[in-house]
């Protein structure tokens, strides 16, 4: 199977990051409130400086840019902060845009497909609703919008 290029970046936390001892869902985001082509840089910036009481630094695993570009978050093996209470046997992936309004592009649907496709297998992930899900599946709220949750 092709592989996904990941864009590696490097990243000051402001606590020790967990490591994840079981993977077994993904779920999946988006910017919402603002259809921006977030970075991970940014996204980073807005959690380490925006919200110190509520996370280290980036929450999520993956950005994925409007381009299609994929873009490092935390690092894979660590737990991240993107889905209270169930962080802790899940991977986040983001997709910049907001899919209340807007619509993710083709190039963000092909990376996510693929990138999707190569955590399952490494995972052993099952390719199904109950393990790919979106926020709003965990919990009240409209993450990650209606037109790529569709």
């Amino acid at each position: 199977m092709r592989q996904a290029k990941i864009i590696e970046k490097e990243f000051y936390f402001r606590y020790s990051l967990e490591e994840r001892s079981y993977t077994d869902m993904i779920v999946i985001h988006h910017t919402g409130g603002s259809d921006i082509d977030a970075s991970a840089e940014q996204i980073h910036d807005w959690h380490y400086n925006h919200q110190p009481d509520a996370w280290s630094g980036i929450g999520y695993h993956f950005v994925i840019r409007k381009d299609g570009r994929i873009e490092r978050g935390r690092s894979e093996w660590a737990i991240g902060s993107h889905a209270y209470g169930e962080n802790y046997h899940t991977l986040g992936i983001h997709l910049s845009g907001d899919f209340e309004q807007a619509y993710p592009s083709q190039a963000q649907i092909e990376s996510a497909g693929l990138l999707i496709a190569n955590l399952c297998e490494k995972y052993n992930i099952s390719t199904d609703r109950a393990h790919i899900v979106g926020h709003c599946d965990l919990m009240a709220t409209d993450c990650p919008g209606r037109n790529l949750y569709a």
